[in-house]
């Protein structure tokens, strides 16, 4: 790994009374940059998918983001305090002491890409986005690609388990609605048999749910 100096630091020009871009495309590619490095850091990551920080991980990580880029409402950031703020943070919200270096290498990346928007160039930063979405869409593959082997001993089994569990969940689960007793209850009629009038003839029936 090279050297990170934990003393670098970016400060904002002169006449400027904090590190924000000016430039509305500066902003928001600074923003997602940061976003897409924070989603990379593996620590976190690991920390989200295990729930660490309970149902909310998720926007827990959002959240660091979002105090990541607090930071620069200020003149002056440097790498040790963005670390410094990251490290507080998993801590505090998902109860993990990160002990390696990828804390720095993260906060390094950050105060870079800084300098990369900067400059305007946003090269990295679309890299680093399109990155994230091919693991999204691997995740999404490997989450849909599940398979349900057959017991060789009871080919029907995985078959009738599944019936067996369609019938047992609720709807209200499924649909997000709460369940409709009378829907639910009532059910289709009973078909009827045929009608025969005086005559002999047999009366043509209308077919549908009886409305009383």
């Amino acid at each position: 790994m090279a050297v990170i100096d934990s003393t670098d630091y970016v400060e904002a020009q002169e006449g400027s009374k904090s590190l924000k871009f000016p430039i509305e495309k500066q902003q928001a590619n600074f923003e997602l940059g940061v976003s897409m490095i924070i989603y990379s850091w593996e620590a976190l990551d690991i920390a989200v998918a295990n729930q660490w920080g309970g149902a909310q991980s998720e926007a827990k990580r959002d959240w660091i983001t979002a105090i990541v880029l607090d930071l620069f409402d200020e003149k002056i950031v440097d790498v040790e305090l963005i670390e410094e703020t990251i490290l507080n943070a998993m801590i505090d919200e998902f109860d993990v002491n990160v002990e390696d270096d990828s804390s720095l290498i993260i906060a390094d990346r950050i105060i870079k890409i800084y300098r990369k928007c900067f400059d305007q160039d946003y090269k990295e930063v679309h890299e680093l986005y399109s990155k994230w979405e091919i693991k999204q869409k691997e995740r999404s593959a490997r989450n849909l690609n599940i398979t349900i082997n057959e017991d060789p001993l009871n080919p029907d089994s995985s078959d009738d388990d599944d019936d067996d569990d369609e019938d047992d969940e609720e709807p209200s689960k499924i649909t997000g609605e709460p369940i409709d007793e009378d829907v639910e209850m009532g059910g289709v009629d009973e078909p009827q048999g045929p009608i025969v009038d005086d005559d002999g003839f047999e009366l043509v029936q209308k077919k549908g749910k009886k409305r009383n």
